[in-house]
């Protein structure tokens, strides 16, 4: 895919001082990167109009002023031509040779990434020309307008977002203190705004220059993502190496994503790793995308590339609410009619109940038009989280999937699952949850990782949420793993069975084993079945509201939250609760 990174263009019109420089231009270069977008567009053109290609404005020199007494004119032109030579150098970043570098990766540029990010020309950027003040080891011949990070908000989809990105090319994108206050900058304002924040992630790591200037830097952005968590959403991208204590940022944000091959996060190296504990590892064994998106569970997904990326946060933020005031949910247009039976899926769940099948299946033939969006899907595959739209309005949606498994909660699952829980009630997301679930899983491994304390996570998330719920008991609703599953106990809204749905403490063999010692097993068990294996008894005692017919779900789930959008329930008041962290 060819890019053409800037169009020649005149930028700077004729001044009355003919005996100065008076016109900065653009070159046209094209860059081919290795890998194909076509899924996207047949050509995709950015157009950025950074790639300055005369030498003498990639000096890392200013224009002086002359020395000029009394002439009003000639020393504002001058300083015009001085402003050029700031921008050009600006957008130009760590210069041409490092670009070059940034792309034969197969990565865009800092410039280029808000480009595709951004609706076309509505970036608007801040702080281009501020620089650094560090004097140390050489810096102060060293200057960077900017200091190697681009700033600024524009819109996505026509809704306001302020974003970051830092730029590789120069210094490595480390985080310096003047860096640090860009940075802060736009959160501040997203926050004064009630506007999402994207932070596109490519640094070193700290500037070691600048030492506790820059520790306190990084200081003061994490205190930023604490102040904005539950304020508006926070979305970071890695796009390039994270490492050390740069990777607390986004680890403090609502959703992680990263490029697969080019990007990775950890607290320590490679080498450090190997002088410590004398092991060898490379970085995407250590902290690649694979990595994160399917044992750690740090990132929330992955991408192939860039494009993919960003394309991908601009789908995602459709979904999104621009901060926690509850009008700030966005509404679709949607031509999927709230009352659609979906006969599919009286089919979809076989009526053995240890026979497997996907609950995404589920899922698709619910929402509107079967879209939605995925959050960690390559992580504890047991159980499915995702944004998804009900006649227009996001809804936030989980679901035990019995294809892995057999659907059980076990520590990352329980993890997962009460993260997004917590995410949704704190921006006013209503949840659907859909059901299939024997209980806990088993074994020494779950119980020496912690599954009481983890599973207890869950369960406080789903009973802490005051957000609207909704939830349908699919097949099997098994032991403490029912009540955790946003059951009518913790305050669940709206909550059906289908007709083969079963909940009871256990299974029927195990129940009668216990129950009667192994005797007549035959027997019991069928009778154990005819009494427990079907929602009956939980609608007389009221804890499902209907047994309903499953291609009915849809319109009775849209008919729930059209109702439960004027829900109002306030919390105990108390300063924070304690989750079992």
């Amino acid at each position: 895919m060819k890019i053409l990174a800037s169009a020649t263009r005149q930028f700077y019109q004729s001044s009355q001082a003919p005996s100065l420089p008076h016109k900065v231009k653009f070159a046209a270069s094209v860059v081919q990167l290795p890998w194909d977008t076509h899924n996207f567009k047949s050509s995709l053109v950015i157009r950025s109009k950074r790639n300055y290609a005369s030498t003498a404005w990639q000096r890392t020199q200013r224009v002086a002023l002359p020395e000029v007494a009394g002439d009003p004119s000639i020393i504002k032109s001058a300083f015009r031509e001085r402003l050029d030579a700031e921008r050009a150098q600006a957008f130009l970043g760590g210069g041409q040779k490092r670009i070059d570098k940034i792309h034969a990766r197969g990565s865009l540029t800092a410039r280029e990434r808000l480009e595709l990010l951004f609706d076309n020309e509505s970036f608007h950027e801040l702080d281009q020309l501020k620089a650094h003040r560090c004097t140390e080891f050489g810096m102060d011949e060293k200057e960077f307008p900017g200091d190697g990070i681009v700033t600024g908000h524009g819109t996505i989809n026509g809704r306001v977002v302020y974003a970051f990105s830092q730029d590789f090319t120069v210094l490595g994108g480390s985080l310096s203190e003047t860096h640090a206050e860009k940075m802060c900058k736009v959160m501040d304002m997203a926050m004064r705004v009630g506007a999402p924040v994207i932070g596109l992630n490519d640094s070193g790591g700290a500037r070691i220059q600048e030492g506790v200037d820059s520790l306190g830097g990084y200081a003061e952005v994490f205190q930023r993502n604490v102040d904005a968590s539950g304020v508006i959403p926070q979305i970071s991208v890695i796009m390039g190496p994270c490492a050390g204590g740069a990777v607390y940022s986004p680890a403090m944000t609502d959703f992680i994503f990263m490029v697969e091959d080019t990007s990775y996060m950890f607290v320590t190296g490679p080498e450090v790793v190997k002088t410590v504990t004398n092991e060898t590892v490379t970085k995407e064994d250590l902290g690649g995308a694979r990595v994160h998106t399917a044992k750690s569970g740090v990132a929330h997904g992955s991408f192939s590339n860039d494009v993919t990326a960003l394309r991908s946060m601009r789908r995602l933020l459709d979904f999104l609410p621009a901060s926690n005031d509850k009008n700030t949910l966005p509404v679709k247009e949607t031509t999927d009619p709230a009352d659609r039976l979906v006969p599919s899926l009286e089919r979809l769940v076989p009526d053995d109940p240890n026979t497997p099948y996907n609950m995404k299946d589920v899922i698709r033939e619910t929402v509107d038009n079967g879209d939605f969006f995925e959050i960690m899907p390559a992580m504890a595959q047991n159980i499915v989280t995702a944004f998804a739209r009900m006649e227009g309005h996001t809804v936030g949606v989980i679901g035990n999937n019995p294809l892995t498994l057999a659907g059980c909660l076990d520590i990352d699952a329980s993890i997962k699952a009460a993260r997004f829980v917590r995410f949704c009630d704190a921006f006013n997301i209503p949840l659907v949850t859909f059901v299939d679930v024997p209980g806990f899983l088993p074994g020494t491994g779950q119980e020496y990782g912690g599954i009481i304390r983890h599973g207890a996570k869950l369960l406080f998330a789903y009973a802490e949420a005051n957000v609207p719920k909704v939830t349908v008991i699919t097949r099997k609703a098994y032991g403490g793993a029912y009540d955790v599953m946003s059951s009518k106990h913790l305050r669940g809204d709206c909550n059906y069975a289908w007709p083969g749905a079963e909940v009871a403490v256990m299974g029927a063999k195990g129940a009668v084993k216990i129950l009667y010692g192994g005797k007549d097993v035959e027997q019991h068990t069928k009778d154990y079945t005819s009494r427990f294996a079907n929602p009956m008894v939980s609608a007389q005692r009221g804890f499902v509201d209907n047994i309903i017919d499953p291609q009915e779900t849809r319109r009775i789930i849209c008919n729930d939250l059209r109702m439960l959008r004027t829900k109002h329930l306030p919390n105990i008041p108390r300063k924070h609760s304690n989750l079992p962290l």
